[in-house]
């Protein structure tokens, strides 16, 4: 089964934050991995804008009523109508949690994804456990996702 990534952050665009989820989102893309997010702007566009560029499949679990809410980088738009209660079906969908940069709405998705055991990377994110893997560049991501499914196989 395809791995599927989760991309969690700023929703409101920040340079230093947007490149580094492009940089991310290419990368996932380049490892056939599909791409979940919010589906809104910030790091969920930019995340997804890069996965586009490699060809990617990206998903937006969106917080509205209505698919024209998405992106223009989401593939496969799904409307819940549950506003911020829809950060729960982002963390469950994902394998993997990357967040980079956030803010409250990062922290709830980021707890939830901690309180059921799934795995969590951050870059430039909350510290908010031990248990949070904390990497500083989209590459280093890469290796502790591929470092997680190997150990998975076994």
């Amino acid at each position: 089964m395809t791995k599927i990534i989760g991309v969690i952050g700023n929703s409101i665009p920040l340079k230093e934050y947007e490149e580094i989820a492009e940089e991310f989102g290419e990368k996932v893309a380049e490892k056939g991995w599909l791409l979940v997010t919010g589906g809104l702007g910030g790091v969920m566009t930019a995340a997804s804008k890069g996965a586009k560029k490699k060809e990617g499949i990206t998903i937006g679990i969106l917080p509205g009523g209505e698919k024209k809410a998405a992106n223009k980088y989401v593939d496969i738009p799904i409307v819940t109508g549950m506003q911020q209660a829809r950060n729960a079906i982002i963390v469950r969908t994902a394998d993997i949690i990357v967040a980079i940069g956030g803010g409250l709405g990062t922290l709830s998705e980021l707890a939830m994804a901690l309180k059921i055991n799934k795995t969590v990377i951050s870059m430039n994110s909350w510290d908010v456990d031990d248990k949070v893997i904390k990497v500083n560049e989209p590459q280093e991501a890469i290796t502790e996702i591929e470092r997680i499914f190997d150990k998975k196989k076994k």
